[in-house]
């Protein structure tokens, strides 16, 4: 059985946790795509954690934690990562990196800084983790996958024809020092060293756990309205995050996937630039970022400000058609109790027309949000474990936003801890 725990918006969406939760019932969670670029917060037992690499089952004895194909693996983060939590008492997590993976090179991380700099004011806003020359690289075929360590000589000779073209641009384009292939061959075989004891032909690994009756757990970065062919052009990332590309970033077929679970918060929030009609700004937004997630709104990864603003229900409802969804987990309900009133934005107004369909970029750019407003329940809901014990506002919020997007919520998060969720039947589950 192949669950998916996929973002419904621009990422941010509480995924760690809800991956954290379901990983005590798998026993392999795989990371299908993207990279170091954005983290999951966790807090269990051990204490709280941002993982950017890892998997969120690593705090489980029982599980294999598997790094897919799809990802953009920096090597000496994941070391350094793994020894972070090890350093803090949490057991040697079992990991597996697939031999298909492909290596965030050095260079990557200057490149993407280089051309944040070239860009000024018109720049994506990215985290400079590398992600987009990487995954420029992978498709224009001068990447390094994890097998190719392991063969010296064809190495090398890769190494001088891509330091050949880069280095043009280094002088050219960016006037920044050029690379020495020696060098980043004597980079490389450190990173042959590090990474070996982990190797692994994740697909056939996957094949047999799953003839085997295994539950494996598909873990995805950022939200459907970061994905490259379906989200806020170009204020995305560079690999795809829906649940579909598990399939592909694993290396599984995608009629293994039975159960896609998309996380969407209870109001909205997101890292970097691009559109976000229900944005809030000055001091509501301060408060909301101040008592939002668990300490406060900020990225796991960057530590930068998240943009917040009130629950979107076009933008949800289309993360969830393209994720495939079968559940919503909706998470930091919790927050939202100091509130007297909650907009909810319920559909856009374009050219002084309304739409609850998700448009394209250039329409989404003049979108207004058109807002219905809810009570508040004006009470803390942290500790209570059955739908029905919450404020009955509260319930109504929840049945509210379930009606409008259309899709079953069925669990619902009420604090940070692992033990913090309610399920609940859902009338739209069929």
């Amino acid at each position: 059985m192949v669950k998916a725990v996929v973002g419904a918006n621009w990422g941010d969406e509480g995924k760690g946790k809800i991956t954290d939760m379901l990983a005590e019932e798998a026993d392999i969670i795989v990371r299908f795509q993207g990279g170091a670029n954005a983290g999951h917060t966790i807090v269990n037992n051990y204490g709280k954690f941002a993982l950017h690499t890892l998997p969120s089952g690593v705090f489980y004895g029982h599980t294999t934690s598997v790094i897919g194909n799809g990802v953009a693996l920096n090597i000496p983060l994941l070391i350094n990562e793994i020894k972070s939590i090890t350093d803090r008492n949490v057991p040697m997590p079992k990991i597996l990196v697939s031999e298909r993976c492909q290596i965030v090179m050095p260079y990557h991380i200057s490149f993407d800084q280089y051309e944040e700099e070239r860009l000024g004011g018109k720049s994506f806003g990215s985290t400079k983790s590398g992600i987009a020359p990487f995954y420029s690289d992978k498709y224009a075929k001068i990447g390094f996958q994890v097998s190719e360590l392991f063969a010296e000589k064809e190495l090398k000779e890769k190494l001088v024809r891509v330091c050949e073209t880069k280095n043009v641009l280094l002088e050219h384009l960016y006037h920044k020092p050029t690379m020495n292939p020696d060098e980043l061959f004597e980079t490389m075989m450190d990173y042959r060293e590090k990474i070996a004891p982990y190797v692994c032909d994740v697909s056939a690994f996957l094949d047999q756990a799953l003839k085997d009756g295994k539950t494996v757990l598909l873990e995805g970065q950022l939200g459907t309205l970061k994905d490259p062919d379906h989200g806020i052009y170009p204020m995305v990332t560079s690999s795809s995050t829906l649940a579909a590309y598990g399939a592909i970033g694993a290396g599984i077929p995608p009629y293994e996937i039975k159960q896609v679970i998309t996380v969407c918060k209870a109001y909205s929030s997101a890292v970097g630039a691009g559109a976000f009609v229900s944005e809030l700004f000055g001091d509501e937004a301060d408060e909301l970022r101040r008592r939002g997630g668990d300490g406060g709104e900020f990225g796991a990864t960057t530590g930068r400000p998240r943009r917040v603003g009130w629950f979107d229900c076009v933008a949800s409802k289309y993360g969830c058609r393209l994720q495939g969804t079968t559940d919503v987990a909706f998470t930091v309900l919790d927050v939202l109790g100091y509130l007297d009133e909650i907009p909810v934005c319920v559909g856009y107004e374009i050219d002084g027309e309304v739409t609850t369909d998700f448009p394209v970029t250039y329409k989404l750019e003049k979108a207004k949000p058109v807002f219905k407003k809810l009570p508040g329940w004006k009470c803390g809901t942290r500790g209570i474990r059955k739908y029905e014990e919450l404020p009955e506002n509260c319930r109504k919020y929840v049945e509210y936003i379930e009606e409008q997007i259309g899709y079953p919520i069925t669990m619902v998060s009420n604090g940070p801890g692992r033990e913090d969720i309610i399920y609940r039947e859902s009338p739209l589950k069929k």
